[in-house]
C-alpha cells in the first residue's frame, strides 16, 4: 500500500479509537507502545495528520473523517506536502494563500468554516477578535523562554553554538519553533524558563499598571501568596522580580507541589512555604500548613499580594492541544466560573489593606474573565486597576486574560 494511503488509514484508525478522555499527546504514545511497527518518521506524520484533524474543531464534525484530515491538512500546511500534492494535487499549488482564499478552493462550500472552528462568538472575552482567534488553531504556536537574570548571553549563545533558530521577543523571552529540543542545551529552570509568551506579560502587566503603585515592583519584602500555584511559573517570575519576596505557594493536590519543589530547586528557590488546599472548600485556607523550611509558621499577617491563576477551560491555549476544542462541552464553561468564584471567595479575605490582587486565567471566555472581575468588584469591594485580555493569535502564543485589583 502506498504509504501516504497507509498514514492516512493508521491516522483514521486512532481517531476512531480517541474518545477525548485523556490528552491526545498521552492516548497517541500509548498506542505506538502498543503498535510497535510505526517507525518514527510514520510516528511524526501519523500523529501530524491528527491534529490537522482536531485542529477544525467544531467545524463540520459530521463529514468522512478522510476528508476532514486533508481539509486539516490542507489548512495547516504553507509548504509543499508529499501527500497533498498526490491526494489532492488541485489543492497543493495553493498552500501559500491565506485561509480564507484556501477555503473558496475546496469543493463544498467550506467558505463559512473558519467561523465553525470555536461557534461561541458570543461568549467570547472583549478584545479578543473571532475569526482571527479562530484562524489561529491552524498554526502550531512557539515554543517561549524566559531569561532567568544574569544568564541572558549565556543562553542566547548555548542557542546560536547549536544553530537554534529563535527569534528575540523582548530583552527577556525568546520564541523558538515548537520542536525545538533544547533541554540539552539550556539548564531549564536555572538559566531560562520555558513559559509562554503572555504568561510573561504578568510582570510587564503588574509593573506597568497603575505608576509602579505595586510592592514588588518597588523591591520592598512582599508577603505574596500564589494560591493555586500549578507547576510555579508565576512564582519563579515574582522571584525573579524581587529575590526578597516572602512567598507562599499553594495548590489542590500534593503531587502538585512535589514536582514544584523540584522545580523551585533548580531555580534556586529556598526560603518559601507550601501548603495544599482546596480552595473550593469554605473552610481552606492558609492559617496552618506544613513548611519546606520545617519552621513553625503563622499566618496572623494578610499578604501584600496575591496571584490566583484559576483553573480555567483553558481555551485560551487549545491552539497547544486542540483535541480540548474537539471534545469541548459548553456546559463545562458555567462550571469553571463557578469553581473560580469559591476559589475567589476563599483566597482574596486573607488579602491586606491597600495590597494587591491579580486574577488570571488563560480562558478566552467571558464568564470565566470579565463576569468574575465583577463578582471580585461587587463581594469584596476591591479597585479594579486594570483588565485585559492578552491575545496571543498574532504571536503565535497563548491568549490570556488578567486582572489587577487594589484593596484601598
Amino acid at each position: 500500500m502506498n504509504r501516504n494511503y497507509s498514514y492516512l488509514n493508521s491516522a483514521i484508525q486512532i481517531l476512531n479509537q480517541y474518545k477525548g478522555e485523556e490528552p491526545f499527546a498521552s492516548f497517541i504514545k500509548k498506542y505506538f507502545s502498543t503498535n510497535k511497527k510505526h517507525g518514527s518518521n510514520d510516528r511524526k506524520q501519523i500523529s501530524h495528520l491528527c491534529y490537522c484533524y482536531f485542529r477544525l474543531g467544531k467545524a463540520r464534525l459530521s463529514i468522512p473523517t478522510e476528508e476532514r484530515i486533508l481539509v486539516g491538512l490542507f489548512l495547516c500546511s504553507t509548504e509543499p506536502n508529499e501527500m497533498l500534492t498526490q491526494l489532492k494535487p488541485a489543492w497543493s499549488k495553493h498552500l501559500h494563500l491565506p485561509i480564507q482564499e484556501k477555503l473558496l478552493i475546496i469543493p463544498g462550500n467550506y467558505s463559512l468554516l473558519i467561523q465553525e472552528v470555536f461557534p461561541w462568538q458570543n461568549e467570547l472575552s472583549d478584545g479578543i477578535d473571532h475569526g482571527k482567534f479562530c484562524e489561529s488553531f491552524f498554526v502550531q504556536p512557539d515554543l517561549f523562554l524566559r531569561f532567568r537574570p544574569g544568564h541572558e548571553n549565556s543562553v542566547r549563545e548555548k542557542l546560536s553554538r547549536a544553530e537554534v533558530d529563535f527569534k528575540e521577543m523582548n530583552a527577556s523571552c525568546l520564541a523558538l519553533p515548537n520542536s525545538s529540543k533544547i533541554e540539552d542545551l539550556v539548564e531549564l529552570d536555572r538559566e531560562a524558563v520555558i513559559q509562554d509568551y503572555n504568561s510573561q506579560q504578568v510582570s510587564v502587566y503588574l509593573k506597568s499598571a497603575s505608576l509602579n503603585l505595586i510592592p514588588i515592583a518597588i523591591g520592598t519584602e512582599t508577603k505574596a501568596w500564589d494560591c493555586c500555584a500549578g507547576s510555579g511559573g508565576k512564582s519563579i517570575l515574582l522571584y525573579d522580580e524581587n529575590p526578597k519576596i516572602d512567598l507562599t505557594v499553594s495548590d489542590v493536590r500534593e503531587s502538585i507541589l512535589v514536582n514544584l519543589r523540584k522545580r523551585f530547586a533548580k531555580a534556586g528557590m529556598e526560603k518559601y512555604k507550601s501548603f495544599v488546599a482546596d480552595l473550593t472548600e469554605r473552610h481552606s485556607s492558609p492559617d496552618s500548613y506544613r513548611s519546606n523550611l520545617h519552621l513553625p509558621i503563622s499566618i496572623g499577617t494578610p499578604f501584600d499580594l496575591i496571584i490566583c491563576d484559576a483553573p480555567c477551560t483553558g481555551s485560551g491555549t487549545w491552539s497547544r492541544t486542540p483535541e480540548q476544542l474537539c471534545f469541548f462541552d459548553e456546559r463545562k464553561i458555567e462550571d469553571y466560573s463557578l469553581t473560580q468564584k469559591q476559589i475567589l471567595s476563599n483566597a482574596i479575605p486573607h488579602l491586606g489593606d491597600r495590597g494587591f490582587f491579580i486574577y488570571i486565567t488563560c480562558s478566552v471566555f467571558r464568564k470565566e474573565n470579565e463576569e468574575n472581575v465583577e463578582f471580585i468588584r461587587q463581594k469584596f469591594n476591591l479597585e479594579l486597576v486594570k483588565m485585559e485580555a492578552l491575545t496571543g493569535y498574532e504571536k503565535k502564543a497563548d491568549t490570556l486574560f488578567a486582572a489587577l485589583f487594589k484593596r484601598s
